[in-house]
């Protein structure tokens, strides 16, 4: 058995079955192995960033990594966009990264690069295999790694001769350590602080975010009035029908500031205290009032779950808490794209255990507290600012949850980034449904510009503009082999949107807007 046999079969001891892959010459072996190892699903990607995306919707829904394959340093650099949103998810993730192999380095041939370094910006553990006796341990430790809480992606870098010298042994499967549990102590403080009744902000991300997280969580606001708010861009969320209905806090710093106005106490349930996305002129970069006390109830990595029901339970809080049920009311509307219109239509025709996929940027802003009534869902964003997150991410869900209808949200100018992940969908006949906003511009960069103090001009507005030559996504998407229309009316999405999730495979709707 040579390195790159032992190293999938390895993967797949260790409970990984599916790897997203862009392979190269370094990379041979491995894909050679693959026709000797049962029980690990290949799928290909036509470019690396969109081989990232597909790992991290992937894992985010199967609650397991998968592995993806690069192409020695230049390949994974390629892919660092994705991964970096990847890193801010937490999102468990095994990159194999081929390399040259160890006696070819000292020619500096033209694709060495220093691989390692380019991984760490992205990964919680980095490691070179030594030799291919070697590759089936370090492999079960990059496995290991990646499922440690929080999660995070593990780079394995395998040199050509690791992969090719015979040798190789089976790697032991690791188990990951456990969440840590938050003290009894904290617990109390925090409890302390809710029941002063000052206004309170619970701030949820992570496993808060599941059904069961929220349910502990609308617990303490019952108990307490806290209110309840998500960072900008969630990872995960289950929303929906029956589920509790948490808002984000607002991109723009003046809306997010006003939501944060007057709170003393600011509680941290995995997520980081909110920041503005960027720095402006005259604003400040903490959101939350300077006579505000943070309170960090659990780190991402620890039991969150178990501090929100130890907090509500310490609150007397009623275990069966009622939910929200003044949310909007999902209604199909007519005429041109207009975002609360939009938002009540798409909430009307949701599919019950659908998976959304969002990267709508300007388009999708408003789309959380509207779509609250829709069917029971699971929600996935772009979590790192890194565009052209879910086109790939959304075929990634896909792969990962076969039996469920996914929709992917997707801006023009950034789905223009990984559009290569259609053709995957359509090769592996997945079911998503893509819908495109296509304003053909940049539209949030042209607020940015006004939020800066810039004055707008002729080459702003030329750097803005998409529409020079139009990008006809009708035809990208079939040009790689999936069906597609374009509509300009909220009826004609509804028809034609309704049609699609009535039929399996991929599809596109072009939303001219």
């Amino acid at each position: 058995m040579n390195g790159a046999e032992s190293l999938a079969r390895t993967l797949v001891a260790c409970g990984v079955d599916t790897c997203f892959a862009n392979p190269g010459t370094s990379e041979m072996h491995f894909v050679s192995a693959l026709d000797r190892v049962a029980g690990l699903r290949c799928v290909l990607g036509l470019a690396e960033t969109a081989v990232a995306g597909f790992a991290d919707g992937y894992a985010r829904m199967a609650g397991k990594p998968a592995a993806t394959l690069f192409h020695c340093g230049p390949g994974l650099g390629n892919a660092i966009a994705n991964l970096h949103n990847a890193k801010r998810a937490h999102t468990p993730i095994v990159n194999i990264v081929g390399d040259h192999a160890t006696y070819h380095r000292q020619y500096d041939a033209p694709l060495a690069a220093d691989t390692e370094a380019l991984a760490r910006t992205v990964s919680t553990w980095v490691r070179t295999s030594a030799d291919s006796k070697s590759v089936g341990a370090v492999a079960a430790a990059a496995v290991q790694a990646a499922r440690t809480p929080p999660g995070g992606t593990a780079t394995l870098i395998l040199p050509a001769d690791c992969a090719w010298n015979e040798g190789g042994e089976l790697g032991k499967p690791l188990a990951p350590a456990p969440r840590t549990t938050v003290a009894p102590e904290t617990i109390k403080k925090i409890a302390k602080a809710l029941r002063s009744g000052q206004p309170s902000v619970l701030v949820l991300s992570g496993a808060a975010l599941g059904e069961t997280g929220l349910k502990a969580a609308n617990r303490i606001a019952h108990a307490t009035g806290a209110q309840l708010r998500t960072p900008t861009q969630v990872p995960f969320m289950a929303r929906g029908q029956g589920r509790v209905p948490v808002d984000r806090i607002p991109y723009v710093v003046d809306a997010a500031l006003k939501v944060l106005g007057g709170t003393k106490h600011l509680v941290l349930a995995g997520a980081k205290a909110p920041v503005s996305f960027f720095a402006y002129p005259g604003k400040p970069s903490e959101l939350w009032p300077e006579d505000c006390a943070v309170h960090r109830l659990a780190e991402v990595g620890e039991d969150i779950i178990g501090a929100l029901q130890a907090l509500a339970d310490e609150l007397g809080a009623v275990k069966d808490a009622p939910v929200r049920s003044d949310v909007a009311k999902p209604e199909l509307h007519s005429g041109p794209f207009k975002p609360e219109a939009f938002g009540l239509t798409l909430a009307a025709l949701l599919p019950d255990n659908s998976i959304v996929a969002e990267d709508a940027v300007t388009s999708g802003r408003a789309l959380f507290p509207l779509t609250w009534g829709a069917a029971p869902h699971d929600w996935i964003q772009i979590t790192g600012g890194a565009i052209g997150h879910a086109f790939p991410a959304a075929t990634g869900a896909a792969v990962a949850c076969p039996g469920r209808k996914v929709v992917c949200l997707q801006a023009d100018g950034a789905g223009m980034y990984s559009l290569q992940a259609l053709w995957t969908q359509a090769r592996e006949k997945l079911d998503v449904v893509n819908v495109v906003f296509a304003n053909r511009r940049y539209a949030i960069l042209q607020g940015e510009l006004t939020a800066v103090g810039a004055q707008p001009g002729p080459a702003s507005r030329d750097l803005f503009d998409l529409s020079r030559p139009e990008i006809r996504w009708t035809k990208l998407a079939e040009g790689m082999g999936v069906e597609a229309v374009r509509v300009e009316t909220l009826e004609a999405f509804a028809d034609v949107f309704s049609s699609a999730c009535a039929r399996r495979g991929p599809f596109l709707i072009e939303f001219s807007i």
